[in-house]
């Protein structure tokens, strides 16, 4: 690879290109957040640079098109912290203008080879917002969210950031290491990369406690496993919830091995308490979904019966999630994560 002198450093003091702008004006590809009110045109002050897919043959921007490090840092606090919070639009909507802009963002880094503290910065934000994205959004249907593709989203930012962390020290690398372990729980490559970090990032309380947490998930103890996530602050639990629902179907079926008798009960409210399920309804729901018995409050398990479903429900948790979240803006959860 040549020297840094050969990539472009981009000099748009904006969001977006005046260029960009008045093509997607003209062509009236402007997104309604990027409106001006009540109009049709677009507001210089909302306008994003949207993401454009490499081709062949076509010609690499000029650094009047590509925005340098502050305004790409800038960018990301806007759409974290004015546009994500829009509730008078749909979530998905709105997920989807952010992700798009984000990857012009990383676009517009990777052009300029940016590394270090301002790509750190970038990254660290972007996948903080994604983290909680894919938790909001886990029960929409895949027309409108496709958690596919968030994934690879998110292991893309991930692989990159993991990069940055190699070049240098930065404060908020236990955070995100241990958010990477929680992302994917259970992954020996995953585990085998977190044990290969320096001694100091690895005995943070953060890699410690996503240490614990991927352990006893791997040990299959349950108790301790649910114990320890109940324990999790909103950013880490959103990064392990897609883990959940397999937990959970892992747990009822040990229990239907261990537990396999006609004459043995399990109240439903013991077991909602011991896997961290928001209530005995849901619990029994659980149950029933994987094809055990539910009578007069209790789960009666039995190895013959126990199903596996077609779908893994991942299901919003009031107990595990929600009630982390708390009054503060998500800009300011992810700053702090961040710091």
């Amino acid at each position: 690879m040549g020297g840094a002198d050969e990539f472009p450093v981009g000099t748009c003091p904006g969001m977006c290109p005046l260029g960009e702008l008045a093509q997607r004006e003209r062509q009236g590809r402007l997104h309604r957040l990027e409106l001006r009110e009540g109009t049709r045109q677009g507001d210089p002050a909302r306008v994003v640079k949207e993401y454009s897919r490499p081709a062949a043959g076509k010609e690499l921007p000029q650094p009047q098109e590509l925005r340098p490090a502050p305004v790409l840092l800038a960018t990301v606090h806007y759409l974290l912290g004015q546009v994500a919070p829009r509730a008078d639009l749909p979530p998905a909507e709105v997920h989807a203008f952010i992700s798009d802009r984000l990857r012009a963002v990383h676009q517009d880094a990777t052009l300029q080879q940016l590394r270090g503290a301002p790509c750190v910065a970038l990254l660290e934000r972007s996948l903080g917002y994604l983290l909680h994205a894919g938790y909001q959004l886990c029960r929409e249907p895949p027309a409108r969210f496709d958690p596919h593709l968030h994934c690879t989203q998110l292991q893309e930012c991930f692989s990159w950031l993991r990069r940055c962390y190699r070049d240098s020290c930065h404060h908020g690398e236990p955070a995100f290491q241990a958010l990477f372990l929680l992302y994917n729980l259970g992954f020996p490559e995953a585990l085998r990369q977190v044990l290969q970090l320096p001694d100091p990032v690895r005995a943070s309380p953060e890699l410690r406690t996503a240490l614990a947490v991927n352990q006893a998930y791997l040990e299959r103890n349950w108790a301790r496993f649910f114990r320890l996530v109940q324990a999790l602050p909103y950013l880490p639990i959103c990064a392990l919830h897609r883990h959940l629902g397999p937990a959970r179907r892992l747990a009822l079926l040990t229990f239907s091995h261990g537990f396999s008798t006609r004459n043995c009960r399990c109240p439903l409210t013991w077991l909602a308490r011991l896997l961290a399920v928001d209530g005995p309804e849901e619990m029994a729901e659980l149950c029933r979904h994987h094809g055990l018995m539910v009578l007069d409050g209790a789960v009666v398990f039995q190895k013959g019966a126990f199903r596996d479903p077609d779908v893994l429900v991942h299901s919003p948790s009031q107990l595990l999630v929600d009630s982390k979240r708390g009054e503060a803006p998500l800009l300011e959860i992810i700053e702090d994560a961040c710091s």
